[in-house]
Parts: structure tokens; sequence; C-alpha cells
């Protein structure tokens, strides 16, 4: 190639790899689960969704009688904040230390599975994003059930 002169393979090259690293950047941001629940501020408002949700729940209100509301409400918005990768630190008890005693039964469990589904839906959450956050909690069923 003479100097000066400009391939049409190196000018495509070039576009190519401009448009995929751009690519690759919004699909990180769009990946990160604790961004597509809004950060900081959609974690708050789905954690205060779900108490009031489970507030309404006759199915499951008992278990949470004699909770400390304000101690709930802050490690949950650790918990959703951490397991949705946010710049949080979970500083509660174990899910096994905290269901312990309580005797999480299957039906329990679905009833607070419909009602985070409720709080997410309030808030606004596509489907999609749901999901993917339902999956993470689902993980700790079996630290959760039958304690």
């Amino acid at each position: 190639m003479q100097p000066g002169k400009t391939s049409w393979g190196s000018v495509c090259t070039v576009l190519l790899c401009g448009v995929l690293l751009s690519a690759c950047h919004g699909l990180r941001e769009e990946d990160n689960l604790y961004m597509a629940l809004g950060g900081e501020d959609g974690i708050r408002v789905i954690t205060d969704n779900f108490i009031r949700q489970i507030a309404r729940d006759d199915r499951v209100i008992d278990h949470f009688e004699a909770s400390n509301v304000q101690r709930f409400r802050d490690k949950m918005h650790e918990h959703l904040c951490l397991i949705a990768d946010g710049p949080c630190t979970y500083t509660g008890d174990t899910m096994i230390d905290t269901h312990t005693g309580m005797g999480v039964t299957e039906g329990d469990f679905n009833a607070i599975v419909e009602d985070m589904m409720a709080a997410l839906d309030e808030a606004g959450i596509p489907i999609g994003t749901q999901n993917r956050l339902l999956a993470r909690l689902a993980e700790f069923r079996g630290e959760i059930l039958y304690r």
C-alpha cells in the first residue's frame, strides 16, 4: 500500500472494533442487575414495597410479627443490593441463622415470592429483570425452608 493511503480493510477493521467495544460496554451496563433494578434508590423502593406487601399478607405476616421492622428493612436492602452485584456489604445473619425456628414451609416461601413479585411490579421493574433477581433469591431456598 502507498504511504498516505488507507485501505478499506483497515477502515472496516477500525469501525468494527469500535462497534464491538461499544456493544460490549452497553452489555455490561444492561447486564448489571443492580443498575437494572434502579441502583440504590430502586432497591430502597423495592425493599419498602416488599415490606408493605408482607404486612398485608395474612399467609406470612405471623412470621414477621416479632421482627424489628427497621432492622429487617436495612438488612433486606443490603441483601438485595449484594445479590444484585451492587456496591454493598451484607452485615446481617446468615439465611440459615435468620430462618432457624421459623418453620417456613413451601407455601410460606411461595407467598413471599409472590410478595416480592408484587413489590417489583409496583416499582415498575421489567419482567426479565424480575426473573433475574428472583433466580438469585431462589438460590437461598434450601437455607430458608423447614428450619
